[in-house]
């Protein structure tokens, strides 16, 4: 049944559909909030937990989760490839960086850094979202490495915290920030797909063209998703600068910081909400386990690894476990009908 457009862009869904994705949705809603109530737990770890190599070890997870899934809003609901997040994540944490060592309260900077890194993402895609095919990919690409190599001939020394903020530093607090983080992230994510404008992303994803002759604005849909997208990118980056205690302000902006939430994601499975975390959560620990036990091979090793999902899995973790659930569910034995009446069957009777 094809779908209705009545005044303007208002999209009359089919009722069989309407029913559909208000069911998809509720076990969507369902699963976004055990994600992110499992997270919260991770995130007292520090109550128990005193090692501060672990400790650091969850602040990198916590940062990766909402990497991943700000990514995850434009690769994975809308469908719109992002080859250069690395500028956004580095516009939030530059400008955090910057301001808070400047004497400017640390939410304050932060939220500076989540506006610019917005409205940077929103002009690059006002350029390229008027045109089809891949500019958006090659743009957002070419704005990252434009600002690494900028960055690093304007800024060659190293970045350092103040002795007194340094002397007030805490991990704990460091740790906290970052599973509120990836908490938060998980549940905008969450909230975003099962909206009218999640779907409008999700119908744009699958054929922007049909979406259009639909009524679905394509250019303010993607736009509203850069938006999204590159706000959460600008948050971890800010949480990036408020965690480490020095480092090279280019680095920020190196493509590490696009291509890990961008095999995190394929990793735990694209355009679902608990695919990120269980990607960052095996990304995290095979990374640190191959870099322990083969120093030399582990980026080969886990290189080959990741493609070995990618063909074997397209659909990741998430889909492996989907399929584990099938196979368990097909070999679990059928309960025996009890007979009317609750007389014995036929073949027992005498």
């Amino acid at each position: 049944m094809p779908w209705t457009v009545r005044s303007g862009a208002h999209v009359d869904w089919p009722i069989g559909t309407r029913r559909v994705s208000s069911g998809r949705r509720r076990v969507g809603v369902g699963r976004a909030a055990a994600t992110a109530a499992a997270l919260a737990l991770l995130g007292l770890a520090p109550l128990v937990v005193k090692r501060e190599d672990w400790l650091n070890l969850g602040v990198v997870f916590f940062l990766l989760v909402a990497l991943a899934q700000s990514w995850n809003v434009m690769g994975g609901l809308a469908g719109q490839v992002n080859l250069g997040h690395a500028a956004f994540f580095g516009i939030g944490a530059l400008v955090t960086r910057h301001l808070w060592t400047g004497g400017l309260a640390i939410p304050l900077a932060i939220a500076a850094g989540v506006v610019l890194a917005t409205a940077a993402g929103v002009a690059v895609g006002l350029a390229a979202f008027r045109l089809r095919g891949a500019y958006f990919a090659i743009g957002t690409l070419a704005l990252a490495e434009v600002l690494r190599i900028a960055i690093g001939n304007l800024l060659p020394e190293i970045s350092t915290l103040p002795a007194g903020v340094i002397a007030a530093y805490r991990l704990s607090t460091r740790y906290y920030a970052a599973a509120a983080l990836a908490v938060a992230t998980t549940l905008v994510v969450a909230a975003l797909a099962a909206s009218r404008l999640g779907l409008a992303m999700e119908a744009i994803r699958e054929d922007e063209t049909a979406a259009e002759a639909a009524g679905v604005g394509a250019l303010g849909v993607k736009l509203a998703a850069v938006a999204v997208s590159t706000s959460l990118a600008g948050l971890a980056g800010g949480l990036f600068a408020f965690y480490h205690i020095s480092y090279y302000p280019q680095f920020v902006f190196s493509p590490t910081w696009t291509f890990d939430p961008v095999l995190i994601t394929f990793i735990g499975g694209v355009g679902t909400i608990h695919g990120p975390v269980l990607g960052a959560a095996l990304f995290v620990f095979l990374r640190e386990y191959l870099a322990l036990r083969w120093v030399d091979l582990h980026l080969l090793i886990f290189g080959v690894l990741f493609i070995a999902i990618v063909l074997l899995l397209p659909g990741g973790l998430v889909e492996a476990t989907a399929r584990l659930r099938d196979v368990v569910g097909r070999r679990a034995p059928p309960a025996s009908p009890e007979p009317p009446g609750g007389a014995e069957p036929a073949s027992c009777s005498r």
